[in-house]
């Protein structure tokens, strides 16, 4: 579906089923989904201007030029990525995944967010990454998909990884609803995905921000992920609930 809302051409029939019904139940989809690229785009330019070489990220999705990778080697050549997804259909289009700068290297692995010690363990990491050095792992709307103690697994994604490393990530909310039965709140497009067995749980500010905790927050610290740091035109306070995702990124001290 996200594929789909981003404009792609690699989705099935059922996910261009859901898709329309969330857009009709949810106009704003397009905007959220592209307005999470661009936060993706944004939080990694600003890594690579604080030195980060190595990347982690998980949940991936269809690959859609510029990927991570894309971005920071536009900067730094010299950087190395590690995709993450448990998606099949991903692994399909790992290769479009794979074409790194001469200079840099990227590894793609087949595995679940929920099951962090394989992501850690896995070969392709340990080939690509030093975890000696910083690594900046990169969870873009992904956590609020994922079942269990989602705290615990973030927690143990970077118990390895060295001081100076950093935690990037977006997240959902229905803060900016307003109440259950708000015609435009994000709740509504949540009930779509429910409705095709994708669970999705909305968190809160304060929830959002208990994923950082132990870590150096960046300035604005948890912000809609359009305004986090945003230097340009600022947009209208309508865009907060059309968008409804936060966003943040923290350093490991």
């Amino acid at each position: 579906m996200y594929d789909y809302f981003l404009g792609g051409k690699d989705s099935y029939d059922a996910d261009r089923v859901a898709a329309e019904q969330a857009l009709q139940d949810f106009p704003h989809v397009q905007l959220t989904a592209r307005t999470n690229r661009e936060f993706m785009r944004h939080a990694t330019r600003y890594l690579t201007e604080q030195g980060i070489r190595q990347f982690l990220d998980i949940g991936t999705g269809i690959p859609t030029a510029p990927n991570l990778h894309q971005v920071a080697q536009e900067q730094a050549p010299e950087s190395r990525v590690v995709y993450v997804d448990n998606d099949p259909m991903v692994l399909v289009h790992a290769r479009a995944l794979l074409v790194s700068s001469p200079e840099g290297r990227t590894a793609y692995i087949q595995a679940d967010a929920a099951e962090p010690e394989a992501i850690l363990g896995a070969p392709e990491l340990a080939a690509t990454l030093d975890l000696s050095q910083p690594v900046a792992v990169s969870l873009m709307a992904v956590m609020h998909f994922v079942p269990g103690d989602v705290y615990q697994m973030v927690k143990t994604l970077l118990e390895p990884l060295a001081p100076g490393s950093y935690l990037a990530m977006s997240h959902v909310t229905t803060d900016f609803d307003e109440g259950d039965k708000d015609p435009q709140g994000m709740a509504r497009l949540l009930k779509v995905y429910a409705n095709r067995g994708i669970p999705v749980r909305p968190r809160s500010r304060a929830e959002v921000a208990q994923f950082f905790d132990g870590l150096e927050l960046v300035e604005p610290g948890v912000e809609v992920i359009h305004r986090w740091r945003n230097e340009g035109i600022d947009p209208p306070q309508s865009y907060d609930k059309r968008i409804s995702l936060y966003g943040a990124v923290g350093k490991k001290v």
